[in-house]
């Protein structure tokens, strides 16, 4: 493939979660970039940028058919594909997530001539693997989705090997970290902590998912309610949904007073650079985008040493970890960092620079495209 600028379709779910999240991002560096870049989806990704030259979306329209117990969404969205790719005569579609997006290229793939279809790049981001791979419903389709692409990557090495022993894949997985392009922060940090009600020498946690059960809310609020002295910090949740269900837990374990919950909050550099420390306890991540955007400002994060997250935190270095679980570790390593800032802003300096050599945009969006290029386009 030539040094042109590529037309490049974009298929991820619209909602909060670190496939769409990196989905969004990455179209908006290629657009950067001079590629052009076409986002197909049922909603707009929630990061998606808004009236950025070269980001164009085409929304796929989903019938509620009374034939179907369940509204069908796969075969409209190979359509739109299909539709898109002819139309715009696109050199690559980049599909995130595998369900249903690379069995729904796959179908694509099949409406149009041999000379116009596009490659097909899947990027696979964690549950598609570790929990749907196992799925005897889903594994087989989504390993023939695989083996039917151009090329398949995977976010961290140990979600490569997940694809090996879960799917049963055996074609070349390469691996492609995710980034994050912080934009500047709009309010100062000052500003950001007395709009959430922290006291001078309060320390401020921070804490952002999409809040689904694998993320381990029950766990975060366990921890919380251990850490001493109380009055030390405050629990700032950005929440990718409805928290309200949690708070209940929370006045049980007496910690209501120091839990802060955002929703749906889209700048989010606004409170990284106020954080003093992230809180992760998910039982599983491949990667955990969020340690990564709390890294890029300096902020080092305690969590479970679960999945890929020791590809981005290096224990000790640059962040802490302890055993999943272990709510009562997590605790007394979160005390240590508060009671020590020196220590804490070390691992913070360390983690910015890990963010910056490792995993920063104009290194992973490379990649990328360099991956797009290696497999040829249909249109020379």
């Amino acid at each position: 493939m030539s040094d042109r600028p590529l037309r490049i379709g974009i298929t991820c779910h619209p909602s909060v979660g670190g496939s769409g999240i990196l989905a969004s991002e990455l179209g908006a560096e290629l657009a950067q970039r001079g590629h052009d870049v076409h986002f197909i989806s049922h909603a707009a990704p929630f990061r998606m940028p808004r009236n950025q030259p070269r980001i164009h979306f085409h929304p796929v329209q989903v019938n509620d058919y009374d034939l179907f117990k369940y509204p069908d969404y796969t075969l409209p969205l190979s359509v739109k594909m299909a539709e898109v790719a002819a139309a715009q005569r696109l050199d690559i579609l980049h599909v995130h997530y595998a369900v249903p997006h690379a069995t729904a290229a796959m179908l694509a793939m099949t409406m149009l001539p041999p000379g116009q279809r596009p490659r097909v790049v899947v990027t696979l981001h964690g549950t598609d693997v570790m929990l749907l791979g196992s799925d005897a419903g889903y594994g087989p389709a989504i390993r023939h989705a695989l083996e039917s692409a151009d090329a398949v990557t995977t976010v961290s090495r140990f979600l490569q090997g997940q694809v090996r022993t879960k799917l049963g894949y055996a074609g070349p997985v390469e691996v492609i970290p995710n980034f994050f392009a912080p934009q500047s922060p709009t309010r100062t940090r000052d500003t950001v902590r007395a709009e959430l009600g922290l006291a001078p020498g309060e320390a401020m946690l921070l804490h952002t998912s999409n809040l689904r059960p694998v993320k381990r809310i029950d766990l975060l609020l366990q921890t919380v309610a251990q850490i001493r002295p109380r009055e030390s910090f405050k629990l700032v949740v950005l929440a990718g949904g409805d928290f309200s269900g949690f708070m209940a837990e929370a006045a049980r374990l007496g910690i209501a007073d120091r839990v802060v919950v955002r929703e749906n909050v889209l700048a989010i550099e606004d409170y990284l650079h106020a954080a003093d420390l992230g809180l992760f306890t998910s039982e599983m991540e491949s990667f955990c985008l969020s340690i990564l955007e709390a890294m890029t400002f300096g902020c080092p994060s305690a969590a479970f040493a679960v999945g890929g997250i020791a590809e981005v935190v290096e224990d000790g270095r640059s962040g802490a970890l302890v055993p999943f679980g272990d709510t009562a570790a997590l605790a007394r390593a979160v005390e240590r960092l508060l009671a020590d800032p020196a220590r804490r802003d070390a691992l913070g300096t360390a983690a910015r620079e890990r963010a910056l050599a490792l995993f920063s945009a104009d290194r992973v969006v490379a990649r990328y495209v360099d991956s797009y290029r290696s497999v040829g386009s249909p249109q020379g």
